[in-house]
């Protein structure tokens, strides 16, 4: 594999191709909903020891409940991204809507101890850029150009990227007394596929790596205050590299067939929050999350057989802040509405800005209702609206081969928004 493959798969891996069966939705690749409760509380839960939708945000919230239950839930994903090049007005042609799986389970084992098992999918992104959305990139791959060829035009505009991948999050939660419930477990991140397309080639792959997280819940009388932490995790991506030209590949412009693989380092996420119950009824949480997306600052591309280090890309993120509030109502003792509103920083600065995550500082509004049916059983359903700022990038570094990320060749003017709709169904044994 030489330097050329290198490039090309750590370009596609640095641009943001980390999906949770889905798009971006949070600042940088972050798809933080996890429940329905979250959907329609913004991811305002860090503190709240009265929602099952609280457990995956908080394992430790488990040791506040008597009983056992399940939780069954998918989030549905209807995205829009577009840009404005100087051909024109061009839509991101990812799918119109998919489904990302919602579970937990929660065992009370006895007074004290409680076991958890959460199944999410923590990061998201899709793009699907049709060649010619940047004019500089269109047909280089396509059209056969004998050498010398021009350096100044690249071939490594980001196409199609997608990934699947989820956490296995099995926790345990111990009670210490009546106000204080502490919590630890591993986060199994599981890279079920990969998607990495650009006009210089393919890349396809997959990958396991492990994190770990601790969480606590203090509560006493009308407040509540929790904290949790996600560590890091670097995943391990193995995969195969399939060039688009054999013309190229002949004269030696883009590489053959390869077998590579390179680690993605996944953000720390840090949770802190605080709920007061202003009444019976009615409760409002104000939440602060940091991600530590300065983990996403190198990628290191290596050959499979030889281990040898082939390039090493540079991201050079900053960790980014989010700022929650979330408000439940009772409205009757078997009807809860909810209300959320977020504001999610990006990491992504302009100097390496990309494409494949066309990123910027966004709002979040959720809103939603769990109705008790009875027997144990509730419906719960959580609609969420994000915008996202538009960006206008208008770089003063001119490409002249290698990352294209940051430079004058994707100028435009980007947009995203998004809907999510959440429904769940929950079981209290």
């Amino acid at each position: 594999m030489n330097r050329e493959i290198a490039r090309a798969i750590a370009t596609a891996i640095a641009t943001g191709a980390v999906v949770a069966s889905g798009q971006t939705l949070a600042a940088g690749f972050s798809l933080p909903e996890a429940s329905t409760a979250g959907i329609g509380l913004t991811n305002a839960l860090t503190a709240n020891p009265d929602e099952i939708g609280a457990f995956a945000y908080n394992p430790a919230a488990m040791g506040f409940h008597d009983a056992s239950s399940v939780a069954l839930g998918a989030i549905m994903i209807g995205p829009s991204f577009s840009v404005q090049t100087a051909s024109g007005q061009h839509d991101s042609q990812g799918a119109d809507w998919t489904v990302a799986p919602m579970i937990q389970a929660a065992v009370r084992v006895n007074e004290d101890w409680r076991i958890g098992l959460g199944v999410t999918a923590p990061f998201g992104l899709e793009t699907r850029w049709q060649d010619g959305t940047f004019p500089a990139l269109s047909g280089t791959v396509r059209i056969p150009v004998p050498p010398p060829l021009d350096p100044n035009v690249p071939r490594g505009q980001p196409t199609a990227s997608k990934l699947e991948i989820l956490d296995f999050s099995p926790t345990v939660a111990y009670r210490v007394n009546e106000n204080l419930s502490l919590s630890g477990g591993l986060d199994i991140y599981w890279v079920k596929t990969a998607q990495l397309d650009s006009t210089a080639g393919r890349l396809s792959g997959d990958g396991t790596d492990l994190g770990f997280n601790l969480s606590a819940l203090y509560r006493y009388e009308k407040w509540s205050f929790g904290a949790a932490f996600r560590s890091s995790a670097t995943v391990g991506l193995e995969g195969d590299y399939r060039p688009l030209s054999r013309t190229l590949v002949a004269i030696g412009r883009i590489p053959p067939a390869q077998s590579a693989e390179v680690d993605i380092d996944l953000p720390w996420r840090l949770q802190l929050g605080a709920r007061y119950a202003i009444t019976e009824e009615l409760a409002v949480e104000l939440d602060w999350t940091r991600t530590g997306w300065s983990e996403f600052s190198q990628l290191e591309v290596k050959g499979k057989s030889t281990g040898q280090l082939i390039f090493t890309d540079t991201n050079d993120w900053n960790d980014s802040n989010a700022y929650r509030i979330g408000l439940t109502y009772q409205v009757r003792p078997s009807t809860e509405l909810r209300f959320g509103y977020s504001y999610d920083e990006t990491g992504q600065p302009d100097d390496h800005f990309s494409a494949r995550v066309p990123d910027n500082d966004r709002h979040l509004f959720g809103i939603g209702v769990a109705q008790n049916i009875g027997e144990g059983l509730s419906l719960e359903l959580g609609y969420m609206y994000v915008k996202a700022n538009d960006r206008s990038v208008r770089s003063s570094t001119p490409y002249r081969g290698g990352d294209i990320n940051g430079t004058n060749a994707i100028d435009g003017n980007y947009e995203m928004d998004a809907h999510l709709v959440g429904l769940e169904v929950v079981k209290v044994f």
